[in-house]
């Protein structure tokens, strides 16, 4: 049924949480994982041209990221992948442009006026992404 599952990774437990209910589906389904880590530059601080060495440092820190996460991943393929740009979009492009089955993804399970002030990157990415969403809030 899954042959591809995205599971983007930030460091937060709802992040945690996907990864291991994606570990256990792709070993069910014999499926590739993937694991994406989009590096928002803006969040940085920086208006205008930003630093070389301040991308190269949030690439590397997430690269880093990503190996540490797919170690997690035994005998289950895993792809690892660092892009740039607003996480939403980047995760319904890498959708898109990879064939991906199913997206699981953690949800800090906002609500009111914080989920309005502080957004929601998996109410954006259900909104926009033609795949299925499975959303697991951490215990």
């Amino acid at each position: 049924m899954y042959d591809s599952i995205l599971v983007p990774v930030d460091r937060s437990a709802p992040s945690d949480a996907a990864l291991e209910h994606a570990r256990s589906l792709a070993g069910e389904h014999d499926a590739t994982v993937h694991l994406l880590h989009a590096v928002e530059l803006v969040q940085l601080g920086y208006a205008g041209t930003i630093p070389s060495h301040v991308v190269e440092g949030a690439r590397k820190g997430a690269e880093e990221l990503l190996a540490e996460a797919a170690e997690a991943f035994d005998a289950v393929p895993v792809e690892t992948t660092v892009a740039t740009g607003g996480p939403a979009a980047t995760i319904d492009e890498y959708v898109d442009d990879h064939d991906i089955d199913l997206v699981v993804m953690g949800t800090h399970g906002r609500s009111g006026i914080e989920r309005v002030v502080l957004g929601s990157t998996t109410e954006r990415t259900i909104r926009l992404t033609d795949a299925p969403v499975l959303t697991l809030e951490a215990a």
